[in-house]
């Protein structure tokens, strides 16, 4: 089928996802540099959803200003995802060279901090590959953005002047975000015994980024 663009998620599809220790890690330093006990497990699972509120109520409750200490653990994730691959412990997919064979233009739509994006994209030479980047800062405006919520999809389609798009994920959550934009969407699963079963309801399933080519002819 012929899009106007094609937009992946970044994590998990282009790039290894990062560890989660290794952000709860993080996470922790951000404690001690504030001089405050924790993470509580709750702060961890409010960072990964994305829910500003409950960080800010977990902040109030520490006589922190939430946006201080949103700006240090962006700090501390960023380094530790840059500290990831410095150490050769993340890489992108083999299978992502498929995607420069795509006549559509391309974009990026992820969870991902801006900062981890660029320089990951820098790093393994796929800049020039896509036209437009989106990512969530850890601010309020950007946690919420975060998918489900369809603002960062909508608005590179809008950069890329796309009127109809497909989006390629690897989670339930950017199989909604498609949903809630009114586009398509692929779920790539690349180990099927390594996932949780899925009840999201993509356009199509790809075991890999190979297939793209396909679906797009």
């Amino acid at each position: 089928m012929n899009y106007d663009a094609v937009l992946f998620d970044f994590d998990g599809v282009v790039v290894e996802a990062p560890s989660s220790q290794r952000l709860s890690d993080a996470l922790g330093r951000t404690y001690e540099k504030l001089e405050r006990s924790g993470p509580a497990p709750e702060t961890i699972q409010a960072f990964l959803r994305g829910d500003f509120e409950s960080i800010a109520r977990r902040c109030r409750s520490l006589g922190i200003e939430a946006d201080v200490f949103c700006a240090r653990a962006a700090r501390e994730m960023v380094r530790a995802q840059r500290d990831e691959v410095e150490r050769g412990l993340r890489s992108a997919y083999d299978d992502v060279t498929a995607v420069r064979s795509l006549e559509a233009p391309l974009g990026i739509v992820s969870d991902n901090h801006p900062t981890v994006i660029s320089t990951l994209l820098d790093r393994f030479g796929l800049r020039s590959a896509f036209e437009t980047v989106y990512g969530c800062p850890l601010t309020s405006d950007g946690l919420a953005r975060r998918k489900p919520d369809p603002t960062n999809i909508e608005a590179a389609m809008t950069a890329l002047e796309a009127d109809d798009a497909l989006y390629v994920g690897d989670r339930d959550v950017d199989v909604r975000a498609a949903d809630n934009a009114g586009i398509d969407s692929a779920l790539v699963t690349r180990d099927e015994g390594d996932r949780p079963r899925t009840d999201a309801n993509p356009t199509y399933h790809l075991t890999s980024l190979a297939g793209l080519p396909a679906i797009l002819e």
